[in-house]
């Protein structure tokens, strides 16, 4: 098995997301997309907002969206921790589109760097859970 699969988890604040065998995973970096199979030198990064696609070992394809992060990866593990972390499936078109709709409204009337900072934030969020909702949905 430490050959061929990775043990993957993605956790959210609240639960398991996804936790099995897989062949490789991908997600969003801080500077890049990230590209991690069995026996990947080991490291511990942050990552953006954005999709995790997970290729299981049956062949099949897991979907998450996170809203950042942190990714350790191990030789043979793959751990992705993340306050929000969402299903592909779960993904909801309206809520995106509403988070950013907010967003844009918090960004026009921060008073302060503070409230700026973290209105780019949810903006970004929602921003990326969009793109990962169209890029599940060009899969399905």
């Amino acid at each position: 098995m430490a050959d061929t699969f990775l043990l993957v988890d993605v956790v959210s604040a609240q639960e398991s997301i996804f936790s099995g065998k897989a062949r490789f995973v991908v997600l969003p970096g801080e500077t890049g997309e990230l590209g991690i199979y069995p026996r990947h030198t080991p490291l511990i990064t942050r990552v953006k907002p954005g999709a995790v696609r997970i290729e299981t070992a049956e062949g099949g394809e897991e979907f998450v969206f996170i809203a950042g992060g942190i990714l350790e990866v191990q030789p043979d593990r793959v751990t992705v921790l993340s306050d929000t972390a969402i299903r592909g499936k779960d993904l909801d078109e309206q809520k995106a589109a509403q988070a950013k709709a907010e967003a844009e409204e918090a960004l026009k009337n921060a008073k302060s760097e503070i409230d700026l900072a973290r209105a780019q934030s949810e903006l970004a969020v929602a921003v990326a859970e969009m793109a990962a909702l169209r890029k599940y949905l060009r899969k399905k």
